[in-house]
């Protein structure tokens, strides 16, 4: 096997959107962005960017939650009100799930070492573990008070204020999970997504707190803590989604569309007779391919090379996320069958 590494910074114009979860309107979009080359440096600047901008919104989220939490604990003070005090444990939870994310993006920017070869994107998926077990604390808490006020009643003041609280924390997390979710695919963090959808379901059960203060209002004690459990049970759906999102990642799951479009791109470069198999995997919000294509047997190393690159730059166009693939050449016998000892390789990077 003779293996050719990508030395060349082959720059050429074009504009190929790399977004988590392609779909055709917003391909066509980035294709109308400037040119850009594969080399190093520029590989470099993009996944700055990507985690600069994952970090100014993890911040943003952790600002934004954290004045939503301080109102509602002066109002779980004043009011006793144990689905508030739910609401708002969650709510502390999730602008404190900003810190291990943060570290996670900071710590995916160091560049690879002879110890941790394809660098340490994986940060993210390791951070995205500390975020479903956060998740999972604030609903046992959640539960916990709510489970104990359903045995041992308390009365609930100041209703108005509690429901407005409510409005608050639905407010705020909205407009965090709509910035997380929108950021981290767009960036490709699971992790932030995960984060997001978190932050969605707070909102909801912020929702059900001012159901709760309503049913108090007219004389249904129970209402509060009922509205209590709702939260927890809300808490406990969403870690499930978040739990699933972050086992994908670390089982190097990825969307089968991707690997049908990277398939379908693959045959359709000239020179290519068949598509063997394709591999991907994520590593933090970041794309990397392997695949085996065969070629025609009487073409020569320099030729069969050629159509490798040809590969490899069609990937990189039509894969979203993916910053570098390896596309291995088998020459076809005569008799329809791969050779693997006349094999090469084609290794690049963006």
């Amino acid at each position: 096997m003779v293996t050719h590494e990508d030395a060349h910074g082959h720059g050429h114009p074009h504009g190929h959107g790399h977004g988590h979860g392609a779909r055709p309107w917003w391909r066509r979009v980035l294709h109308r962005l400037p040119t850009h080359s594969h080399d190093a440096a520029d590989r470099l600047d993009r996944e700055l960017e990507a985690s600069h901008e994952g970090v100014r919104a993890l911040w943003w989220s952790l600002a934004l939650l954290g004045v939503t939490a301080v109102v509602q604990a002066v109002v779980v003070v004043l009011s006793g009100s144990v689905a508030l005090l739910g609401d708002t444990v969650h709510n502390v939870a999730d602008a404190l799930t900003a810190v291990p994310l943060g570290i996670a993006f900071v710590v995916g920017r160091r560049a690879p070492t002879r110890r941790y070869t394809y660098g340490y994107g994986r940060a993210e998926d390791l951070a995205g573990i500390v975020v479903v077990l956060v998740i999972a604390a604030s609903a046992v808490v959640a539960g916990w008070e709510a489970v104990d006020r359903l045995l041992h009643p308390h009365p609930v003041s100041h209703l108005l204020a509690v429901a407005v609280a409510g409005v608050v924390g639905f407010l705020g997390n909205e407009a965090v999970a709509t910035y997380r979710i929108r950021v981290g695919r767009r960036i490709g963090s699971a992790a932030l997504v995960a984060d997001g959808l978190h932050a969605r379901t707070d909102g909801l059960t912020s929702l059900a707190v001012v159901l709760g203060a309503g049913g108090v209002a007219v004389s249904w004690d129970w209402a509060d803590p009922e509205v209590g459990l709702v939260i927890t049970l809300a808490i406990l759906l969403v870690l499930r989604d978040a739990a699933r999102e972050v086992y994908h990642r670390l089982m190097d799951a990825v969307d089968p569309a991707l690997v049908d479009d990277a398939e379908a791109v693959l045959a359709a470069v000239p020179g290519v007779r068949a598509v063997g198999g394709v591999r991907m995997r994520w590593i933090g919000h970041q794309l990397r391919a392997e695949t085996d294509v065969v070629v025609a047997p009487e073409l020569t190393v320099v030729e069969a090379h050629a159509i490798a690159v040809d590969a490899e730059h069609a990937l990189l166009h039509a894969v979203p996320r993916l910053v570098g693939a390896t596309v291995h050449t088998d020459h076809a016998r005569h008799d329809g069958t791969t050779d693997p000892h006349g094999a090469l390789s084609h290794h690049a990077d963006r």
